[in-house]
């Protein structure tokens, strides 16, 4: 998977940059970094320690300002845009509470033990699968879980090294926006989740007109809804819409414009409406995951993605609160992505 990810330090004018990782699947996520002066401000770490390194040398070189980070800002808590933050520990870490807590309950440790599980699984072949229906028929469906959501998580995810990783949180929690100044250059946090996950936020440069979505944002991607409600994320797309904005740069995908936005806006509206059509008609979330066409967005990687998202909405057309396992949700994509 890593030698078809093209990764590009793209200097968009007056001390931004953004570091993409294309096309942006699973865990090649995008970063930034603004400048003034001598003071910087990186939005988001990577996946892993060799990859952040990797993007932290090529700052470096294009900005002296680079040489020490201030300021971190992770804009939610999944580890492709957190688990690099021990190299920046002595800097300022800035996140929501929700971000917090999410990379408290999904530090690195717990993918490593699940990749080394999954390979383990992986080995035995037929007699896991053979052992996994036995299991299934008593009741225990773990195993066979583990090996559905393998057939997700080992393509995509064998390509990050998380040995080693230790846990570094943010040291700086804000709640609904925060003003910053980079050198002279004013900077607003913007927090718009629970949508994505528990804690979503942007970072915004409005001298430069560019903001940094995190993923509430994947361009030419399915976007998750790992959190939700959906009809937050929408809220959150149309407020970005509403503000000064040239530069989009994604947390997943190609740097964009306002199109961009419209674009997952436009998304969200249509499977809202598709998913609630099928869910009145007694649909299970499942059936209605497979049954819902993709259409226009058939183009889009990462339509697997479309099983959580669509169970996300039936909790929240039933006001349900308990989320299944994350083990299970790959699961359900895997059979999907099957089918």
């Amino acid at each position: 998977m890593s030698a078809t990810v093209t990764k590009t330090l793209h200097e968009l004018g007056n001390g931004v940059y953004a570091y993409t990782q294309l096309p942006g699947s699973w865990g090649w996520s995008n970063a930034g970094l603004i400048t003034d002066g001598d003071q910087s401000l990186l939005v988001d770490t990577l996946f892993d320690l060799h990859l952040t390194r990797e993007m932290l040398d090529e700052m470096r070189r294009a900005a002296p300002a680079a040489t020490r980070i201030d300021v971190v800002v992770n804009t939610h808590g999944n580890g492709d845009h957190c688990y690099g933050n021990a190299l920046v520990r002595d800097s300022q870490i800035i996140g929501t509470r929700g971000c917090v807590q999410d990379l408290e309950e999904a530090p690195a440790s717990r993918n490593l033990l699940l990749m080394r599980l999954g390979h383990t699984v992986d080995r035995l072949g037929g007699a896991g699968r053979a052992l996994g229906r036995a299991l299934g028929a008593l009741g225990v469906d773990a195993l066979n879980d583990l090996l559905d959501a393998m057939e997700i998580a080992l393509p995509h995810f064998s390509a990050f090294d998380f040995a080693g990783i230790e846990p570094t949180l943010p040291n700086r929690i804000f709640e609904g926006e925060l003003e910053l100044r980079v050198g002279d250059k004013p900077v607003t946090l913007i927090e718009l989740g629970p949508a994505h996950t528990r804690g979503d936020a942007v970072v915004y440069s409005p001298n430069d007109k560019t903001v940094f979505t995190g993923d509430l944002l994947f361009k030419d991607a399915h976007p998750i809804v790992w959190e939700g409600p959906v009809s937050s994320w929408i809220a959150a797309l149309r407020r970005l819409l509403d503000m000064d904005i040239e530069t989009v740069v994604p947390g997943h995908g190609p740097i964009t414009d306002k199109s961009g936005l419209r674009e997952a806006l436009h998304y969200l509206e249509v499977l809202s409406r598709e998913a609630r059509a099928r869910y009145d008609a007694g649909m299970s979330f499942e059936e209605a995951a497979r049954d819902i066409a993709l259409g226009e967005f058939e183009r889009w990687i990462d339509a697997e993605r479309v099983y959580v998202n669509v169970e996300t909405l039936y909790r929240d057309f039933t006001g349900a609160t308990e989320k299944p396992h994350v083990l299970r949700s790959f699961a359900g994509m895997a059979r999907l992505a099957r089918a």
